[in-house]
């Protein structure tokens, strides 16, 4: 597999729709993560991340517009201990109680598919990240349709032990704008990870579409102490 530039793969796409990324910063010190959403309608474009606990969560900017939240308000991230997870729906939720209960990440999603959203049917994508001890490890998944088929989720899993230094997969729901929205394909895209958290969440976020990017989360965890920064910023403000 190639590995890409984040940047330009995210400047070459004009809706990607929901976007993770995780990886390793290029000093191998920090694990980072990343996820933003962007939206088509006013009622998904209505929307600002704010920080809730550890993790954060969706918002409605203006109440007054908000149409059917069951979609598009939830917790994108939650952390549980040494692990944080990340998704684009309440799916983090799922997660979080089934690790809980003892489960592993693959199985607290086995109750969970693909959005009910049809004809789109919009793929679940969630990340965890695992820091603990001077260790670092990261998963991703994707569960979608079967070629549009909605009798059938495809459930994809992919684990990654101690990922390199400037490097990250990135993962996100629509392969590009259309009508149906047409599903990601493949494997997590394996993508650089430049520059401390302010110039990578500067870069991020000049590189999705102006006209349709909503609000990004980036957090870069140290991997010895544990640590973290966040970075959110909101279309708006």
């Amino acid at each position: 597999m190639e590995k890409r530039n984040l940047f330009e793969e995210l400047r070459n796409n004009e809706y990607p729709g929901r976007g993770i990324v995780i990886g390793r910063s290029g000093d191998g010190k920090k694990a980072v993560a990343a996820y933003f959403i962007m939206g088509r309608s006013v009622n998904s474009r209505n929307r600002i991340f704010v920080e809730e606990g550890q993790g954060i969560r969706t918002q409605a900017y203006d109440p007054s517009k908000l149409e059917d939240p069951s979609l598009i308000i939830y917790a994108p991230v939650r952390v549980l201990g040494n692990r944080t997870i990340v998704t684009n729906g309440d799916q983090t939720d799922s997660i979080f109680m089934g690790l809980q209960k003892k489960l592993t990440f693959e199985q607290s999603l086995r109750s969970r598919s693909f959005e009910p959203d049809g004809p789109n049917y919009t793929p679940r994508i969630s990340g965890i990240l695992r820091v603990e001890d001077g260790e670092y490890a990261y998963a991703l998944s994707i569960l979608k349709s079967h070629n549009g088929d909605p009798a059938c989720c495809e459930r994809h899993m992919f684990s990654y032990d101690w990922p390199a230094a400037g490097e990250g997969h990135f993962l996100h729901t629509y392969l590009h704008d259309g009508n149906p929205l047409p599903s990601f394909e493949g494997e997590p895209k394996w993508v650089s990870i430049e520059g401390e958290i302010d110039a990578f969440t500067q870069k991020v976020w000049e590189s999705l579409s102006e006209e349709n990017k909503v609000s990004l989360f980036v957090r870069y965890i140290d991997i010895a102490s544990g640590a973290w920064e966040t970075r959110i910023v909101n279309k708006n403000r």
